[in-house]
């Protein structure tokens, strides 16, 4: 199997081979570079690796529902890191800050890695300069992205516990005025799902494309320009 094309299923931990487990080289092939990201980033990920035929990135993903438990995603990028550090010349770390309070920039620093500039996906995907310029602006938004569009009821109705007590809805977002959903693709369906969503919450809605935004610049950018040839093993016959 090809592990640099395999694609990490959103919010589903996808592994590339691991020398402990027997699977793949001990040596790194010089130029091959390994992004882990939250499982929530995958779709988006994989997307930009394709259209720029960036074969010597491979993807491994964290569980995206680890954002209502942040305090796990430190301690499980270091142990990726450390895990594939001999088989990548180059790891990269798919996270903003995403609530760790710090603990995933100490670890970033203690294992020589970088991860994408930005407090969150929000401030990424709007381009992090100009999220942070509109300052207060914002403050009464609820943001929505494609992924959360999708798993809309698995990541806020159910976590919250809506779906048994809705009457804790104004509770948790009575301060909130708009759901504003941060589009990543042209998508009607998304744009219904978003849509409900406002409407489920009590908001006004709003939209804004924003595209992947600095994420594509954080995959290209940041790893070799030209694809690394890759060999294969065949059997003798």
């Amino acid at each position: 199997m090809d592990w640099t094309a395999t694609r990490a299923a959103p919010g589903r931990l996808r592994r590339p081979p691991s020398p402990s487990r027997g699977e793949g080289s001990h040596a790194a092939t010089p130029g091959k570079v390994l992004i882990i990201a939250c499982g929530a980033l995958a779709r988006e990920i994989n997307a930009i690796i394709e259209a720029n035929a960036l074969s010597h990135i491979a993807l491994t993903c964290l569980p995206a529902i680890w954002h209502n438990r942040p305090e796990k995603i430190a301690p499980a990028v270091r142990a990726l890191i450390r895990e594939n550090r001999e088989r990548y010349q180059r790891i990269l770390v798919g996270y903003a800050e995403c609530g760790t309070h710090g603990q995933l920039d100490k670890v970033c620093a203690e294992e020589g890695v970088e991860r994408i500039a930005g407090p969150h996906c929000y401030a990424f995907y709007s381009g992090t300069e100009a999220f942070l310029a509109r300052g207060d602006a914002d403050m009464d938004a609820f943001y929505l992205t494609d992924f959360i569009a999708r798993q809309f009821d698995s990541f806020v109705i159910e976590p919250l516990g809506l779906d048994r007590h809705p009457e804790l809805r104004d509770a948790y977002f009575g301060n909130y005025r708009r759901l504003v959903y941060l589009a990543q693709s042209e998508d009607s369906d998304l744009d219904a799902k978003a849509r409900d969503a406002a409407k489920r919450l009590g908001l006004a809605y709003e939209k804004r494309v924003t595209g992947y935004g600095d994420l594509t610049a954080f995959v290209t950018e940041t790893a070799p320009a030209e694809p690394i040839a890759t060999t294969r093993t065949v059997p003798a016959e």
